[in-house]
């Protein structure tokens, strides 16, 4: 209705134009009144019509906005349900031959690719690939092959973790370490473990493991084991904390040397710069059944700050059968060793560290391929972490 009363309009905008111009005319004071009545009308009319079109483009606009943020709470929703996480390495070892050293073996690039995935507010499912591939063909799993396998190093573990009325459940396959330098126990294993926060700051452990990836360190036919164990781990002061591990096994016809084991560990902080760790384990094999590490740390690492460093002095004694499989670090702590590793690591850029160790062992006490042969390793490796 508005556009059908536009000429009148116009008619009476050109009328008053034309009164203005032709000033000596007669003017008719009842029809200006009426023109001027009528732009009026038209006025109010058009104002309330720019005031339904201007309501129209809010509520428009406002929907389009609450649309926008519903999609972006549902991004972000969907976000931080999934986490995606790990590093690269680069890596180069200078190596006895073995069975002193590893030889060739750990000259590799690596990655460590890793996710976790929310399931509800109680439970994570998690996933693990490592993928590993030597640079060198002088390796001995190729086993005569001087290609280079996509298969090679790349594992593949899969578990959940929950934590339903407080206590923690841990279900699949999975790496698993005890103790704060992994000393009982640093393995991959398919297994099950409960634990729960007794107190504040002590929580308990129950665990059982089937051994995967290969014989362990110190056991031979892993595969065919089981361990079943438990865990204790918590603060004395502030600054000094202990964690007790012992654990049983298999042992059919005596492969394994040993059906029990127990481990003790302390960790102290000496200033806010000095960290000492130590840990013993023992197990009930008839020879060579102790195990020791021990370790000061000097300041360490922060990703975020180019510059921060760290350097560490470690003394380990690993007997032949002294545990169940301390985490080996890929290679640079078998089993029947005894020596000190001394390293260094610093952030070259935001998280990117670079680590170097020289490390001296004794091998072979035990008295199984080589008595009294001395190991000298020299490592440097580059991590990118993302």
């Amino acid at each position: 209705m508005g556009l059908k009363m536009l000429p009148v309009m116009l008619a009476a905008c050109w009328s008053v134009s034309s009164v203005a111009a032709g000033g000596s005319q007669a003017v008719d004071k009842a029809a200006l009144d009426t023109q001027i009545k009528q732009l009026e009308q038209l006025h109010q009319q058009y104002q309330s019509e720019l005031e339904k079109l201007q309501q129209t483009r809010l509520g428009y606009e406002q929907s389009l906005e609450a649309a926008d943020e519903e999609s972006l709470s549902s991004l972000k929703a969907m976000m931080e349900r999934v986490s995606i996480f790990g590093f690269f390495r680069a890596k180069y070892d200078h190596d006895d031959q073995e069975p002193v050293g590893s030889g060739a073996n750990n000259k590799h690039f690596y990655m460590d690719l890793e996710g976790k995935m929310k399931v509800s507010e109680d439970w994570n499912a998690n996933f693990q690939i490592e993928t590993r591939k030597g640079y060198t063909v002088s390796q001995s799993w190729r086993k005569g092959d001087n290609g280079s396998s996509d298969q090679d190093g790349t594992l593949q573990r899969i578990w959940v973790e929950g934590r339903p009325g407080g206590v923690g459940v841990t279900l699949g396959t999975k790496w698993w370490g005890y103790g704060f330098q992994a000393v009982p126990f640093g393995h991959a294993a398919d297994g099950i473990q409960l634990d729960y926060d007794i107190v504040p700051e002590w929580n308990a452990k129950a665990f059982w493991l089937r051994p995967r990836q290969g014989d362990l360190v110190t056991m031979p036919n892993s595969s065919d084991i089981s361990i079943v164990g438990a865990n204790l781990t918590g603060s004395l002061t502030d600054d000094l904390q202990t964690s007790l591990t012992f654990a049983t096994n298999d042992n059919y016809n005596d492969d394994q040397k040993m059906d029990r084991m127990g481990a003790f560990e302390l960790q102290y902080k000496l200033t806010d710069d000095i960290l000492l760790r130590g840990a013993f384990a023992m197990t009930n094999a008839d020879h060579h059944n102790t195990s020791q590490e021990y370790r000061i740390d000097y300041k360490d690492t922060d990703l975020a700050q180019v510059g921060s460093y760290g350097i560490y002095l470690r003394y380990i004694d690993f007997r032949r059968y002294g545990d169940y499989s301390h985490d080996d670090e890929w290679g640079s702590l078998p089993s029947d060793a005894r020596g000190g590793i001394l390293g260094v690591k610093y952030v070259l850029f935001k998280n990117v560290v670079w680590e170097t160790f020289y490390s001296v062992q004794e091998r072979d006490r035990a008295g199984s391929f080589e008595p009294g042969a001395y190991r000298h390793l020299f490592r440097t490796q580059i991590d990118f972490h993302f």
